[in-house]
């Protein structure tokens, strides 16, 4: 290593500009040549984890039907009330594809670090991330139309699969294990239609869920996030369930049951409100009983809204 430092230092100091610069471009040449594939790689968040990609979300879902018939390791899932599995692409896993007679393949992959904070069990940071890979030459293709056509797939299997789920955090593998989002189906009957509640007030709340799932243009005129928070307050049996319930499938919502007993810290608590996805509703029960974990959320302002949409 120290004789390849030394090489380059003497390049870099008695070799004249015009002559590095000529170097360089062969030797990127001489490279492309000896390899001329293109990696294009697609994270599961945008930012600093601030959003889910929309891209990630779209290619899971095109390469979802691809990976159970080509790859060679899988990932299975058991879907509740049914004796078949879903089959996924593992990690590491390559599979290969083809458009107007180009060929290409995509692999899953993940990193884990471990990140730094205060808890007594360090929680692992996971990164997911999908991997394309392509012959130089086709580059034109690939960008111009084929990532359209895969965002476009990707987009429709998910308008198809309307199913709704239910989403509950629970512990990882191990005691040092960060929380995960699991889910089912979700297949509760109620509606509004069938809750014991006051009609006039049943049409307000109706009402307002629409004002606020059509709202998503006003809220960024405004400059507030896109989000509704609802307190419901009763003893066992009243119907507060009932009522999410309705909710989710008069909005055709997802459903996140976030318990604060297993989320270790704020970081946590952050990354897994950061996993739900946009059209959902989010809720925090017990809300009475924070109290005796507040330690671990400073301040715990996000905590004073049963359902949060």
């Amino acid at each position: 290593m120290a004789a390849i430092m030394f090489v380059y230092a003497m390049f870099r100091q008695y070799f004249p500009p015009q002559l590095q610069d000529y170097i360089f471009q062969y030797g990127k040449k001489l490279s492309n040549f000896m390899y001329p594939y293109i990696h294009i790689t697609f994270d599961e968040f945008t930012g600093e984890k601030i959003k889910k990609s929309e891209a990630f979300s779209a290619i899971q879902n095109y390469l979802s039907d691809k990976s159970s018939a080509n790859a060679k390791r899988l990932k299975a899932d058991v879907v509740k009330d049914s004796q078949s599995l879903v089959l996924s692409m593992d990690y590491n896993e390559e599979i290969t594809d083809e458009f107007n007679g180009v060929k290409l393949w995509w692999s899953a992959n993940r990193t884990t670090t471990k990140t730094q904070q205060f808890s007594f069990y360090p929680a692992a940071d996971e990164k997911r991330f999908y991997t394309l890979k392509f012959h130089n030459r086709h580059r034109e293709v690939i960008t111009g139309t084929y990532l359209s056509h895969v965002l476009k797939q990707g987009k429709a299997i998910a308008a198809n699969n309307q199913q709704r789920k239910l989403y509950s955090n629970g512990a990882g593998q191990g005691n040092r294990s960060s929380t995960t989002w699991t889910h089912v189906a979700f297949e509760h009957p109620a509606t509004f239609d069938t809750l014991a509640m006051d009609e006039k007030k049943i049409r307000e709340i109706k009402k307002d869920l629409v004002t606020f799932s059509n709202g998503k243009e006003y809220y960024a005129k405004i400059g507030k996030a896109w989000k509704r928070g609802y307190l419901l307050y009763g003893p066992p049996g009243t119907g507060k369930s009932t009522m999410v319930a309705a909710m989710a499938n008069f909005l055709n919502y997802d459903v996140y049951d976030l318990e604060l007993t297993t989320v270790k810290n704020n970081v946590e608590l952050r990354r897994l409100l950061i996993e739900t996805s946009n059209k959902s509703i989010i809720v925090i029960e017990d809300i009475d009983l924070v109290g005796v974990k507040e330690s671990l959320f400073s301040p715990p302002t996000m905590l004073t809204s049963l359902i949060q949409l």
